[in-house]
């Protein structure tokens, strides 16, 4: 009994060695696999690592041969890039900045101050005065009724600097609107302050033109237009941009002359010089007084010129005005039957304004005509009848009608009848404004 539980005992040991034995090989099977696996894994990790660097060196050199061919292209294409904007859209906004101005001054205005503000009169007419020197309670409760566009005065109102700058800058304190306050300054035996002994008298324009010199008269203008700015007026009434023919004594040496090209440089000068100062010049008398005998400030003037005629001289020195940027252009009462068809005066002909001046000559700034209460007007229309017809030709602004009351409400009731429309009003008072906030836009 003891031997066989002594063999037992033996065979149970040797089970339990062989049980410790399997044991181990599997534990040792087990951590060569782990250990395989293991390495496996980093071998694999190895090779994906590897790729993604190469992969990522690769793709870094492609983007650094893309950006040289970029940069490369940006160097060629750049001058194109760099000019191309700046010169279209410049003049745009600019135009678009005071069209905005403009219509929203005008779309606030009643008709009737729309009305009041196509005329330019003298003080008195608006005061029902004799002799205006300054500008007191009556001056300001006149403009508070009538916005009238512009007054304009003469040596009657002028007595010395200090007075006539008071009276300027009482009158546009007042003004229910920016007001155009307007003098014949143009040099010589027409210069209304410099012969009240206010500033030096810059000669006559005849002189001037003899010297063939254009930059003497841009000097003339500057020196003009500063002594003027100086005392407040900010329109001027020059240059004469007539081509005076040989026995002309209704122009004479007003004129720089009888040579067209001469004329027009001088006249263009003189623009340039004038409107420099802040002062804006007009040219006059369109579509030119040189060969005429006759005045129309005493009754009706006539020319024989044709269309081809005016084109080879007088309208030479508008266009170079135009070009130089003059802000007016006055259009007298000249007769040009051959040109109109009638005796219609040019400031009262469609022909004339709208066909010749705006349509031919490309002219976009203020028409005025010449002083309506000349009997070239005067004998043949009613201060009301002459405003509307020249209104209805092209014409602006309206300069010293016979009767300014009689003139605004017959122009207020040729609206209100059909007659002239609201907008054929707004179209000139755009004009008008265009000048009195074009320094508005910087």
């Amino acid at each position: 009994m003891q031997a066989l539980a002594n063999n037992e005992a033996v065979e149970e040991e040797i089970d339990r060695r062989e049980y410790r034995r399997k044991r181990r090989v599997r534990n040792q099977i087990i951590a060569y696999a782990v250990l395989v696996i293991f390495l496996a894994v980093l071998i694999v990790g190895g090779i994906i690592g590897v790729n993604k660097i190469m992969t990522g060196m690769r793709d870094k050199q492609q983007a650094e041969e893309l950006q040289k061919q970029l940069e490369e292209l940006s160097k060629e294409e750049e001058p194109a890039i760099v000019e191309a904007p700046v010169e279209a859209e410049e003049p745009v906004e600019e135009k678009d900045y005071l069209d905005e101005i403009v219509d929203a001054c005008i779309a606030e205005m009643p008709l009737e101050d729309k009305v009041a503000g196509l005329f330019m009169i003298t003080p008195e007419a608006l005061t029902d005065t004799d002799t205006v020197i300054k500008a007191g309670d009556t001056t300001k409760e006149k403009l508070g009724e009538y916005a009238v566009g512009g007054l304009i005065y003469f040596s009657k109102n002028i007595k010395d600097a200090d007075q006539l700058k008071e009276m300027l800058s009482n009158t546009r304190s007042w003004s229910k609107y920016p007001i155009f306050l307007g003098i014949d300054e143009e040099g010589g035996r027409v210069s209304r302050v410099a012969e009240k002994g206010l500033a030096e008298n810059v000669g006559d324009m005849a002189e001037i033109g003899a010297t063939g010199d254009a930059a003497k008269a841009q000097e003339a203008g500057t020196a003009i237009g500063g002594y003027l700015s100086e005392f407040g007026f900010n329109l001027d009434f020059a240059p004469v941009a007539d081509v005076v023919a040989e026995g002309n004594t209704t122009i004479g040496a007003r004129s720089f002359g009888s040579d067209p090209n001469l004329v027009a440089s001088m006249a263009a000068a003189t623009v340039e010089g004038i409107q420099s100062a802040g002062v804006s010049a007009c040219l006059k008398h369109f579509p030119g007084l040189g060969d005429t005998t006759e005045d129309t400030h005493e009754g009706m003037a006539n020319t024989e010129k044709t269309l081809d005629d005016f084109n080879a001289v007088d309208f030479l020195v508008y266009q170079a005005g135009i070009e130089a940027g003059t802000d007016f252009i006055m259009v007298s009462h000249l007769s040009a039957h051959n040109v109109t068809g009638d005796n219609t005066p040019a400031s009262l002909s469609d022909k004339m304004i709208t066909e010749i001046l705006r349509g031919q000559l490309g002219y976009q700034g203020v028409v005025i005509t010449d002083a309506m209460n000349m009997t070239a007007i005067t004998d043949y229309y009613t201060a009301d009848e002459a405003a509307i017809k020249a209104l209805q030709a092209g014409a602006d602004m309206i300069l010293m009608p016979e009767d300014f009351k009689t003139a605004y409400q017959g122009v207020i009731d040729a609206v209100n009848d059909g007659t002239l429309t609201e907008d054929r009003i707004n179209e000139s008072l755009r004009r008008v404004y265009r000048i009195k906030y074009k320094d508005k836009v910087e």
